[in-house]
């Protein structure tokens, strides 16, 4: 019922609270592969029924999961460089509730904001660090030509992104700074802070 894969990852639920409906404690945790899935555990579970749920997450290896602290979603990033939040009430349908496509190479690391529940930050291998809010939406009612200077194909949510690192390997935020990012690297560690967040 394992993985079948040599490669996995593994994010505890949130912080034992309820959500809406869905309850989510300590015992139940996430994990993923590069089979290309992603699992739901129950530690409480006999081995044979302990995976409570699985989805096939991604068209190639799943690298990355975070289990946002406040809402029940996890976020994924794939080979293919594409993120996708994961909406745990809906998972079963094994379609996610978001997609998004900016990095142009694998995605390295991912995590939600520790208090902001629509923040969270990617890094790949294409030597980026990018935050997101998912709060953030096209405004329909934009003057014509006003957003010039932006190319379509970036998603309104992406926020900010850092480069001047090479071979990003891992992200954090900072616990009690707000949008305070550490990110590290081949090259050395960086710590930021964005005006966004």
């Amino acid at each position: 019922y394992a993985h079948r894969a040599q490669r996995v990852k593994y994010a505890w639920s949130g912080n034992n609270q309820k959500m809406a409906s869905y309850l989510l404690l300590a015992r139940v945790f996430a994990s993923c592969s590069c089979d290309q899935t992603i699992r739901i555990w129950d530690c409480r579970a006999k081995p044979s029924k302990a995976c409570m749920i699985t989805t096939h997450a991604h068209d190639s290896d799943v690298n990355v999961i975070s289990w946002n602290r406040r809402d029940p979603f996890i976020l994924s990033g794939g080979d293919e460089g594409m993120l996708k939040i994961w909406d745990l009430r809906q998972f079963k349908k094994g379609e996610a509730a978001a997609i998004f496509k900016h990095h142009s190479a694998p995605i390295t690391s991912v995590e939600w904001h520790p208090t902001d529940s629509t923040v969270f930050a990617s890094a790949g291998a294409d030597n980026q660090v990018v935050q997101w809010d998912l709060a953030v939406e096209k405004d329909e009612d934009s003057v014509p030509g006003s957003d010039a200077d932006i190319p379509g194909d970036i998603p309104p949510q992406l926020l900010f992104i850092h480069q001047g690192q090479t071979e990003i390997k891992e992200l954090h935020w900072h616990p009690q700074l707000p949008g305070v990012l550490i990110s590290t690297a081949l090259s050395g560690f960086n710590i930021f802070k964005t005006v966004s967040v």
